[in-house]
């Protein structure tokens, strides 16, 4: 199979017949063979009953119900564990992603060689509340990630090799950093292509600006995990010693004080009198309690079933030599 396109929706019942008659039309003009995985996220309205009407019209056409709304990273992540073609294709429902970018991508990932093409919409016909938000967190994003070369990770429409798909976890709201997981994963090769953005033409956005807030907390969480996420000590058990000898010397500093102070015939005050000296005991607390954080950390991250998860892209065996 040559493309599998997986479309996350929630409450999209309108849109629904006009994007699959897009796509099919798309299909067949350029004669791949395809499936349109629709993952239907929990919806209210006739979304899934259209589904199974357009899966009796087209064998392509393929769908996944959830009994609850769980979010788009789950209907993505069970889009992908289900998908078969050869390059995979992910575009929200609401006809803001054109179905007529479809070959330019997947020409991408078969003739030029990318693991993963993210699309960027260059005019956008968003509100600027939502526009300038999205530049910084993307410029936020890039930083982190330390992938320059997209302007835009939370683009609905892109296409990824099905090793990507195969080899990545999104989980929580992680669909964002989709680009992110890929080059955790080895994936490397990561690209980005121009596409039409259209107007929202049925219903409204789902998304509120709770999600930029939620964003920024997930892509501190993927930092940490991809930088620490194995060996929590190393950053624990450094930031709790240096608060501790901090703290340790500057309260042997005081306790030396005091006493040469005694020595000379001046008791003055005691030294809990003295904001520094609870200062220098919290900061011998603090960098304890961090320590001991790294600590546990490190002896959960050895418990765990994924810490020798390492992805192997081939294998030379003795046996295959035999």
């Amino acid at each position: 199979m040559d493309i599998s396109v997986i479309v996350p929706l929630f409450n999209e019942a309108e849109s629904l017949p006009e994007l699959h008659s897009w796509i099919k039309k798309v299909m067949e003009a350029n004669n791949f063979t395809y499936e349109i995985i629709f993952v239907n996220d929990g919806s209210t309205d006739e979304s899934w009953n259209i589904i199974e009407q357009m899966s009796k019209e087209n064998e392509c056409v393929k769908g996944i119900k959830f009994r609850r709304n769980y979010g788009k990273s789950p209907a993505l992540y069970c889009g992908f564990k289900a998908a078969q073609g050869d390059v995979v294709i992910t575009m929200d429902a609401d006809l803001q992603d054109s179905p007529d970018e479809i070959p330019g991508l997947y020409k991408m990932i078969t003739d030029d060689g990318y693991d993963l093409v993210s699309g960027y919409k260059q005019k956008r016909y968003d509100p600027l509340s939502k526009t300038i938000p999205t530049k910084l967190f993307n410029a936020t994003a890039r930083r982190i990630s330390g992938i320059h070369n997209l302007h835009d990770f939370n683009c609905g429409l892109k296409a990824y090799k099905k090793a990507v798909v195969k080899n990545i976890e999104v989980y929580g709201e992680m669909h964002r950093y989709i680009p992110y997981l890929a080059k955790n994963a080895g994936f490397t090769k990561i690209g980005e292509k121009v596409v039409h953005h259209q107007a929202r033409k049925y219903g409204k956005s789902k998304f509120g600006i709770n999600r930029f807030f939620n964003g920024y907390l997930d892509l501190i969480t993927l930092w940490f995990l991809t930088n620490f996420g194995k060996k929590p000590m190393h950053v624990f058990g450094f930031i709790g010693s240096i608060v501790f000898f901090i703290g340790f010397i500057a309260l042997c500093w005081l306790i030396g004080d005091k006493a040469m102070a005694l020595y000379r015939g001046d008791y003055g005050d005691l030294l809990s009198n003295h904001a520094s000296f609870f200062i220098a005991l919290a900061a011998i607390l603090l960098g304890s309690q961090f320590f001991l954080a790294g600590f546990i950390g490190d002896l959960l991250a050895r418990q765990s079933p994924n810490r020798n998860d390492y992805k192997i892209e081939q294998e030379i065996r003795i046996d295959d030599k035999l």
